[in-house]
């Protein structure tokens, strides 16, 4: 069995189930949609609404991005929010994260109509999934549930680890597993002793925020270990520590002066992972895939009238 779990195929089978629901929607005259809310300038989030649109365009789905300046007042952003939430052709809104400074975050995200919350963080669509009525699910967690359940990777009953606690990631991804009936414990900065909890994990999901925070002494024999974290590692003395070893990391470092690396220790844990994610090409391509899942889900349960209580 392949160790490496393949996030950019199981992330391509699920854009395929995609494209075929959206096709089906459109033959009926149905224009599924998606407005992102991009304030500022900040790189990377332009990197990631890039690829949303990007991908939108490829499966079908109408989209648009709405660029503010990054001195946007919230009042006028949430002004936006209300129109769109009253559009009747927009499917799903969403806040590209993270917002300016100066700007309440928590409070605007609360504006979106919970129909139409595709990244699945409004208190609603938190509340009926922490009950196990999901409706729109955090996209992160929800593909690596997609991605333990096409690998056949069982979690009833399982010992489940999260290290992490955000209300991105950490916190719904426990819900989950939760209600896939593992044992879950979840991990965090101020938990003691790491490796006495994490070594019990018969699946650990990394979620940190950490670079290389999980080593080989973190995880037993046969774990299977999600890394969700993403960092650019650009320091030679660091990158001789973690990925001396190897030639294919080194090629990309000599060309590019840095590379992608993870919340693991990769090439410390693998050895002793039955399963384990790579970064990149683990479980980023799965959040985009999953994001046009809800999309697609959205304008399902608005257009259709699915009972989804």
């Amino acid at each position: 069995m392949e160790k490496k779990l393949d996030g950019k195929k199981i992330a391509a089978a699920i854009t395929e189930e995609v494209r075929d629901g959206v096709r089906e929607m459109l033959a009926r005259g149905i224009a599924p949609r998606l407005d992102v809310l991009l304030v500022g300038d900040d790189p990377a989030s332009e990197v990631y609404v890039g690829s949303k649109g990007r991908m939108c365009e490829k499966l079908g789905i109408a989209s648009t991005t709405h660029r503010l300046p990054a001195g946007t007042g919230a009042e006028e952003i949430a002004t936006l929010i209300r129109r769109l939430n009253e559009d009747e052709a927009v499917d799903g809104i969403l806040i590209q994260l993270p917002l300016p400074s100066h700007l309440p975050t928590r409070e605007l995200l609360e504006l979106i109509d919970p129909l139409k919350d595709v990244d699945g963080f409004h208190p609603e669509n938190i509340g009926r999934l922490q009950q196990g009525r999901p409706r729109l699910v955090p996209c992160t967690p929800a593909g690596i549930m997609e991605m333990l359940r096409r690998e056949e990777i069982p979690i009833e009953g399982r010992r489940a680890v999260v290290i992490g606690r955000s209300d991105i990631v950490g916190k719904p991804m426990a819900m989950l597993l939760m209600h896939a009936n593992a044992t879950v414990t979840i991990c965090h900065s101020r938990t003691r002793d790491l490796a006495s909890i994490t070594g019990q994990a018969e699946i650990l999901i990394a979620a940190a925020g950490s670079m290389s925070l999980i080593g080989a002494e973190h995880v037993s024999e046969g774990t299977v270990v999600v890394d969700v974290g993403m960092h650019r590692l650009s320091d030679p003395t660091r990158f001789e520590e973690l990925y001396g070893s190897s030639e294919k990391k080194r090629a990309a470092f000599e060309r590019r002066g840095s590379v992608l690396t993870g919340d693991v220790d990769y090439m410390a844990v693998a050895p002793k992972a039955s399963r384990i994610t790579p970064v990149p090409g683990g479980v980023g391509p799965l959040t985009i895939a999953m994001l046009m899942h809800n999309t697609l889900h959205a304008a399902r349960l608005r257009r259709e009238g699915v009972d989804d209580s």
